[in-house]
């Protein structure tokens, strides 16, 4: 990723659930239910339902960083099952993700 000088990235390493036996159906719910929850704690934090929110900013920027990494879990989950029984090359995916960020503008290549 060298041709990328000047930008950043995040890795992080997740484990492979060994104790659930995944589909993409069962996976996309999932994801979807962490967004969700993710959702919700930000929504909650900004009073956006309506309420006042009681947690310091501190507790709750930490409880966001829980739920995104729940999000984050779920999604690895989910290139598992897509390499496992769709046969899809995820590092060939990044590979054209970052070069659909160039093409968008989000980062120089």
């Amino acid at each position: 990723m060298d041709k990328f000088e000047g930008t950043e990235f995040k890795s992080i390493s997740l484990p492979r659930l060994n104790n659930l036996k995944p589909n993409i159906e069962s996976t996309a719910l999932k994801l979807m239910e962490e967004a969700g929850e993710l959702a919700q704690l930000i929504g909650k934090y900004r009073g956006l339902n309506g309420e006042s929110c009681k947690m310091e900013e501190k507790q709750a920027i930490d409880r966001i960083a829980e739920e995104l990494l729940d999000v984050a879990q779920v999604a690895i989950s989910m290139m598992y099952v897509l390499e496992e029984s769709y046969s899809i090359d995820i590092q060939e995916k990044v590979k054209s993700h970052i070069e659909k960020l160039i093409r968008k503008g989000y980062i120089r290549g």
